[in-house]
C-alpha cells in the first residue's frame, strides 16, 4: 500500500497524512505516558520500592561466587541480547574502571575467549539463543561462565560456574502478581547496580574516593 507520509510532531502526538486525511498512529500510545506531576511522583515511588524489594532479595552467597570468579586472573567478556546487554555493557564500564580487562561480545575488536578467560551473561528467561550460544561457545573454550538469570532450570544456568537468581518477573509474565512495571523491567533495574555490590568501598574513615580503587595496584 502506497502511503504519502508527511510527519509533524506537535505536543507529544505523531500525525501522518494518509489518503488526504490526517490520522494519529499513536494515538493510543500517548494514552499509557503519564504526564502530571502527581502520576510521575507514584511512578516513581513504585519503581524505587520494586527494585529495593528485588534486590533485597538476591542471594548474597551468589554475588559473592560471581565476585570470585571476577577476581580471578583472565578477561572478562560480556554477552546480552536487547535491554539485558544494555545493563551488562554499564557492567563492564564499570569493571574497567577496576582495572580489568574487559571485552563486548560481538564488538568488531573484541578477541576470542580462550581458557581462563570469563564469560558475564544475562538473560531473564535463560533461553535467549544467542547468549546460550555465547555460553556454550565459551564452555568449549575453557572458559568459565557467570550468569544473571531469573530461572534457575534454564539452559543458561546449567552452563554457569557462578550463577546470580534475580528473583524478578520474567519477561514473558505479562501479569501484576509479581510486578506492575513493564515485564522484565525488575531483572534489568535490579541488576543494574550489581558491579557496584562487589566494590570494596571504604567501610570506615578516612574516605578515599572510589576513584582510587582504579589507581590502586592489583594485589599480589
Amino acid at each position: 500500500m502506497d502511503i504519502n507520509r508527511k510527519a509533524s510532531v506537535g505536543r507529544s502526538r505523531l500525525t501522518t497524512e494518509w489518503k488526504g486525511q490526517t490520522v494519529n498512529p499513536t494515538a493510543n500510545a500517548v494514552q499509557t505516558v503519564h504526564t502530571t506531576a502527581d502520576e510521575i511522583v507514584r511512578n516513581m515511588a513504585l519503581v524505587r520500592d520494586e527494585i529495593a524489594d528485588t534486590a533485597a532479595k538476591i542471594d548474597e552467597h551468589e554475588m559473592a561466587g560471581l565476585a570470585g570468579h571476577l577476581g580471578q586472573t583472565g578477561r572478562v567478556f560480556i554477552a546480552g541480547a536487547g535491554r539485558s546487554g544494555l545493563v551488562l555493557r554499564m557492567a563492564a564500564m564499570r569493571l574497567m574502571h577496576l582495572g580489568m580487562v574487559v571485552h563486548v561480545a560481538g564488538d568488531t575488536t573484541t578477541p576470542a575467549i580462550s581458557a581462563g578467560d570469563l564469560l558475564l551473561v544475562a538473560s531473564g528467561s535463560g533461553t535467549t539463543a544467542g547468549v546460550v550460544k555465547s555460553a556454550e561457545t565459551a564452555a568449549k573454550a575453557g572458559a568459565r561462565i557467570a550468569a544473571f538469570t531469573t530461572n534457575p532450570d534454564s539452559p543458561l544456568a546449567g552452563l554457569a560456574d557462578a550463577l546470580v537468581i534475580i528473583p524478578a518477573a520474567p519477561k514473558t509474565d505479562h501479569g501484576p502478581s509479581v510486578s506492575l512495571q513493564y515485564s522484565g523491567s525488575p531483572f534489568e533495574q535490579a541488576r543494574s547496580p550489581a558491579p557496584e555490590h562487589i566494590i570494596p568501598y571504604p567501610r570506615v574513615p578516612p574516605y578515599d574516593p572510589a576513584e582510587q580503587q582504579r589507581l590502586a595496584p592489583p594485589p599480589t
